[in-house]
């Protein structure tokens, strides 16, 4: 998270957690209007796009680079429980053959993820999630990634309310954020509409670690309560990396996500980093992808 948007989360801590967008949001997308360089988005796609095709044996990594190289993205995410040994770490030999190949292809590979949960009221398991993410952090830096996703959590808190859960949670963050500084790789977390469902609920979190190694990305799918495109609107400034899938949500009904509202708010907040597509819609996935891919580009270079 750089400088200005740590600043913007500091100065929540004063306010009120339900914010008005006429207030700090709408000075900080006044202040990147007056930026006079062009915003550069560049593409990746999330390996969960290819979850079937993956645990069947029917693709691989390589394969998943060989379909982004050719349809013109930048980059890929792999995430890590994709690797034959997770959650164990992958040997050396294994992420060298990876970040070699994503070389010759003319990719980066930006992103690893994990599956935590710091919802559990056990700590023994939420003591084993940091070690996890601790490890796959190191991970990440061997393959070069600069961002390494992480989740809220999933599951029950029984016995325990959300205010409860919500102080462990961003202790454990803590935690993992000056582990992250020392392999120079960004924790990222997801909300995915699990724990987190509004977006002040999320910046709340954001608010509270405070670090610059503990970011934000942003799934349009999972902010499922209100007006999808107003709360990632909400959301916009603080993002360090986006997924972008076929359907948003508006009050829990499914439908297609509307690219023309979305470019604008990335062209808006002049962001300058990765845009993910992940598919998780029935039908060929390298379709959706590519079908996602130009209509974004067509959106964004329309306006």
């Amino acid at each position: 998270m750089d400088k200005k948007r740590r600043n913007i989360l500091k100065g929540l801590a004063a306010a009120p957690l339900i914010l008005s967008t006429n207030g700090l949001f709408s000075n900080t997308l006044s202040e990147s209007k007056k930026i006079k360089t062009a915003a550069k988005v560049k593409f990746s796609v999330n390996a969960y796009t290819f979850n079937d095709q993956l645990r069947s044996g029917k693709m691989n990594f390589y394969d998943m680079m060989d379909f982004a190289a050719d349809l013109g993205l930048d980059a890929v995410d792999l995430t890590g429980y994709y690797f034959d040994t997770y959650p164990n770490i992958p040997e050396d030999k294994t992420l060298f053959q990876l970040k070699k190949r994503a070389l010759e292809l003319g990719l980066n590979i930006t992103w690893t993820g994990v599956r935590n949960s710091f919802i559990t009221g056990n700590k023994v398991k939420r003591t084993a999630d940091i070690a996890l993410i601790k490890e796959w952090l190191t991970v990440s830096s061997k393959l070069g990634a600069s961002i390494m996703r992480v989740f809220p959590g999933f599951g029950k808190h029984k016995g325990f309310s959300k205010d409860q859960v919500k102080e462990w949670m961003v202790a454990d963050f803590k935690e993992c954020a000056k582990y992250a500084e020392k392999t120079g790789v960004l924790i990222g977390m997801q909300h995915h509409n699990e724990f987190l469902y509004k977006a002040d609920e999320v910046l709340d979190i954001l608010k509270r670690v405070d670090s610059e190694w503990f970011g934000l990305i942003l799934d349009v799918g999972s902010v499922r309560r209100g007006n999808p495109y107003e709360e990632i609107k909400k959301l916009a400034p603080f993002a360090n990396y986006w997924f972008l899938k076929e359907l948003v949500y508006t009050n829990g009904v499914p439908e297609q996500v509307d690219m023309k509202k979305i470019a604008p708010i990335l062209k808006e907040n002049n962001y300058k980093g990765y845009v993910s597509f992940e598919s998780l819609t029935e039908g060929d996935p390298k379709e959706i992808v590519t079908r996602m891919f130009n209509d974004f580009n067509d959106a964004y270079g329309a306006i």
